[in-house]
């Protein structure tokens, strides 16, 4: 097992990693829209979805990871009335590559921001899906 932690993306805000590799995955742990200094970005659905996703990438690069290694995503929502917004967005970073996905409505998220995202991915082996 290896820890993984990426300076470009937000160090955790608890007791967790940024994300595990073990026996050839990697497993993130939710990102929030912050940068990397900590600071929440904006206040609205779609400048915080760039944000998640780009932490996720920079969490998934330093785990020798990307997006189409990606397996499965979870979304989780304050409010579902962002989903097109969010999935508008999500499809850009994705492009043609599509993970199974769950997308969950929840009362609140950390820092009360607006979105959180997770994933599991295959560590970069030279094959891609």
């Amino acid at each position: 097992m290896k820890f993984i932690s990426s300076k470009d993306a937000p160090q955790a805000i608890g007791p967790y990693s940024q994300a595990v590799v073990a026996n050839g995955m990697v497993y993130t742990s939710g990102q929030i829209p912050l940068d990397e200094k900590g600071n929440i970005v904006a206040d609205d659905i779609v400048n915080q979805t760039h944000q998640v996703l780009k932490n996720l990438f920079y969490v998934l690069e330093a785990a020798d990871a990307h997006f189409n290694d990606v397996l499965k995503t979870t979304i989780y929502l304050t409010d579902m009335n962002d989903f097109e917004k969010v999935n508008e967005i999500y499809a850009h970073y994705f492009g043609t590559h599509k993970p199974v996905r769950s997308t969950v409505a929840v009362k609140t998220l950390p820092k009360n921001v607006l979105i959180e995202m997770d994933c599991i991915a295959l560590v970069n082996t030279g094959y891609s899906i």
